[in-house]
């Protein structure tokens, strides 16, 4: 894994053999850490922008879990 910062923005770069499914919830999670930093966003307004990122998981992959 690399990581690079430049003036507007870090770069991160992970092997193409990283778990997509795995990746995205950490990149959910940082999104969500980047808009309450950005804005005057409710604490209220993050937990449901979480609560969406988790259902449309959820949605993407149930038909792995149940059969």
């Amino acid at each position: 894994m690399q990581i690079e910062r430049t003036e507007k923005e870090i770069i991160i770069r992970v092997s193409s053999k990283t778990d997509l499914s795995g990746l995205q919830r950490i990149l959910d999670f940082i999104r969500v850490k980047e808009i309450g930093s950005e804005s005057t966003v409710s604490e209220k307004e993050i937990e449901n922008l979480a609560k969406e990122s988790k259902s449309t998981w959820w949605k993407e992959n149930k038909s792995r879990f149940i059969k």
